[in-house]
């Protein structure tokens, strides 16, 4: 077993302080702005996809930094745990201690992204299309800052390579983060990326989108088996955790995008 013994803070010069947390964010964003300025949008050009330019890429990162941490922040307090800050509504604004929601980020995107493709005449889908290839990367880095802060730590475990918290007790236990980096980074990316370039599938609008919350969804609550609820909310129907409640809408909702646009394309031969 591994005893966990990371420092969250990465630069301290006592009022002030730079912790791993914003560094994986700040990695995300930029890596992820950068495949899609290099790859994505070399394919885009290529294949008459004009409506997204470089420098309109430009503008829409703005956006989407707002949606990631508003919307993140927000969806963690009011669907993890909106009773404690609303006892305590200025640790809000403490996002550098962590507590952040995936889904609560992606609505926060998808809200900036239509905002956005409004102002400049983009294609909502085209966007949410393009982003889909690269978000993965900030999932990556964003698991991994929460296994370096100690936190959404899995459930008991006596594997070689379990650890143990400094708030998980004196108990040995999986490290989901790291399964989860895996899962909806590394393994996400690939397949994401994989469909998105084969056959010019990114041309056809909404379906990398689609594809990205199928599998997104999938494995995201496969790392939630191994992962142990918040303790502040539990499980529903004593097996069923918020992220995987969470993650069966999105794969609904994923779904139903995919086979509506299967009917449109066989509709339209």
């Amino acid at each position: 077993m591994i005893i966990h013994n990371f420092d969250p803070i990465f630069i301290d010069l006592g009022s002030f302080q730079i912790r791993w947390y914003s560094i994986a964010y700040l990695l995300g964003i930029v890596l992820g702005w950068l495949y899609i300025k290099k790859i994505i949008l070399k394919i885009i050009k290529k294949n008459s996809y004009p409506s997204i330019t470089s420098e309109k890429l430009d503008d829409l990162i703005i956006y989407l930094v707002i949606g990631i941490i508003v919307g993140g922040r927000l969806g963690y307090v009011i669907l993890y745990n909106f009773q404690y800050y609303i006892s305590n509504p200025l640790d809000v604004l403490m996002i550098w201690k962590g507590g952040m929601s995936f889904h609560g980020g992606l609505i926060g995107v998808l809200v900036v992204s239509f905002i956005f493709g409004n102002i400049n005449k983009i294609n909502f889908l085209k966007i949410t299309d393009t982003l889909a290839c690269a978000t993965p990367i900030g999932l990556f880095f964003g698991r991994i800052a929460n296994f370096i802060n100690g936190e959404l730590y899995g459930k008991p475990s006596l594997l070689p390579w379990s650890v143990i918290f400094p708030t998980g007790g004196n108990i040995s236990r999986h490290p989901s983060q790291i399964y989860e980096a895996l899962l909806e980074g590394i393994l996400l990316f690939i397949i994401i990326n994989f469909f998105a370039l084969k056959n010019n599938a990114i041309l056809k609008v909404g379906l990398v989108s689609s594809l990205f919350l199928i599998y997104y969804s999938i494995l995201r609550i496969i790392g939630e088996i191994y992962r142990e609820p918040d303790y502040q909310i539990g499980y529903f129907l004593n097996f069923i955790s918020m992220g995987v409640l969470l993650s069966l809408i999105t794969l609904f909702v994923g779904l139903w995008m995919f086979f509506l646009i299967k009917s449109y394309e066989e509709n339209n031969k």
